[in-house]
């Protein structure tokens, strides 16, 4: 069920909380050893969180729009009593966390049940969650597929049915792609909308934290309770809780379809997925964006060093306990030299100029969000128009640009893709995430819109 329909039964008495959270962990019992989704579930506080929803009805209190829904997050968020993994070996060896999350707070104080922990690339730093140390993490539509990542696990997790919302964070993509990948919606909101504090960061100028559905009215309701002001986030960009439930209809609105880097470098089906969401919204003008290549350019370098500086200190002392790939990524990141980041950080500059110029004719406008499905776990190149292509990198060509200047994108998915799950990338201005759910509700109401039914 999805957490709307679960949230309206508990509140009406037609549910019990604790019912609810016996048939998650069951899901999760029976799916995980399938997905990989989760490193660690913690039965025992799901059933008591349940518990306390159910008291508080029985007592006459208001148990939250989230009453009794079942949720779970990316391992980098805190979850009081584990160590917060961040998909890495080295931080087993760290202190349970004290308390939650900030936004893992927002969703309990909605009444949302937490299930547990989620599979990631190791440190954020990956499009695939094939992890080194959990394994990888297995896409729903196709066991032998790649979910995406570095949120892999909390793609698939909602696609596959366990929970029906969860928690990630987008980098570069991190949202976005397992989003595609696995066929659900995928919320990135503005830079500094939502807190971070009480997650593990990778490059603390791109990342963004944000939610997971398996439907849009979904991801509106867990969007709206995870806002909220923390002064313990300093990168928080203090602003009015913006509700976006029940909002719909795109009169007045002007929508665009990017050109240039966003329309090519993709497999057929990729683009011609814009298209035919272009169509059901009567969009027709294109937005040029010229400098797009060179942010996702300037976006390689600065996560690359932000990364590497992080880490520095383990990458002295103990370089065998990473993931090799992320361990050479990190310490490539170390060595860049500063006149690069200087010119990449004026770049990023100019195409952040460049893209908010384009919301003067525009108010949305479309991208791929992956520029094909989900590749082979495994799968090291791709074809593209005629050239081999690592796919690592490739997986974030549409999505990198955007987060280096921190709009707000959302991944929809086709409702009928004609097999494996495409995605179309919904692009607003700094604050307007209610456009993006406006733009992306007439999808739905279209038709052209939905979570793809996972094969049984």
């Amino acid at each position: 069920m999805t957490a709307t329909h679960i949230a309206a039964d508990v509140r009406a008495g037609r549910r019990t909380a604790v019912s609810v959270a016996q048939a998650a962990l069951a899901k999760v019992a029976a799916g995980n050893p399938r997905l990989n989704a989760f490193t660690h579930v913690d039965a025992a506080r799901a059933l008591a969180t349940a518990a306390a929803v159910d008291a508080a009805i029985a007592q006459g209190r208001d148990p939250g729009a989230l009453a009794g829904v079942p949720f779970a997050v990316k391992n980098l968020f805190d979850l009081a009593g584990i160590a917060t993994l961040a998909g890495s070996k080295i931080e087993r060896d760290a202190a349970p966390a004290a308390r939650d999350a900030f936004l893992v707070r927002r969703l309990l104080a909605a009444g949302a049940v937490p299930i547990g922990a989620l599979n990631m690339d190791e440190y954020a730093y990956g499009f695939t969650t094939e992890n080194a140390h959990d394994g990888p993490t297995h896409n729903p539509h196709d066991l032998a597929r790649m979910a995406g990542g570095s949120s892999g696990g909390s793609a698939a997790a909602v696609a596959g049915g366990l929970v029906p919302l969860s928690l990630g964070s987008d980098t570069n993509g991190s949202i976005r792609v397992p989003s595609a990948m696995c066929g659900i919606f995928g919320l990135k909101p503005t830079y500094g909308r939502l807190s971070r504090s009480g997650s593990y960061l990778f490059a603390g100028s791109f990342d963004h934290l944000g939610p997971f559905a398996g439907t849009l009215e979904d991801l509106a309701l867990a969007y709206d309770a995870l806002q909220g002001h923390d002064p313990d986030d300093p990168a928080q960009t203090p602003s009015p809780v913006q509700p976006v439930g029940g909002l719909s209809g795109i009169a007045g609105l002007r929508i665009g379809v990017a050109g240039g880097h966003f329309a090519k470098g993709g497999h057929p089906e990729a683009l011609a997925a814009v298209t035919g969401f272009a169509r059901a919204l009567g969009a027709t003008v294109t937005v040029d964006l010229p400098l797009a290549t060179a942010g996702r350019a300037a976006a390689f370098l600065i996560t690359m060093a932000e990364g590497g500086n992080l880490h520095l200190a383990d990458l002295k002392s103990r370089p065998d306990d990473f993931d090799p790939a992320t361990r050479d990524r990190f310490l490539a990141g170390t060595l860049i030299p500063a006149t690069w980041l200087l010119q990449a950080q004026r770049v990023r500059a100019a195409w952040r100029t460049q893209a908010l110029a384009a919301f003067e004719t525009v108010d949305c406008f479309l991208t791929p969000t992956l520029p094909c499905v989900a590749p082979l776990i495994g799968q090291a190149t791709m074809e593209i128009d005629g050239a081999t292509l690592p796919v690592r990198p490739m997986l974030g060509v549409y999505t990198q640009p955007i987060s280096c200047i921190g709009l707000p994108a959302m991944a929809v998915p086709l409702a009928d893709p004609g097999g494996l799950p495409l995605s179309v990338q919904l692009v607003a201005a700094p604050w307007r995430e209610d456009v993006l759910f406006r733009v992306a509700d007439t999808l739905v109401r279209a038709g052209v819109a939905a979570a793809p039914e996972v094969p049984g």
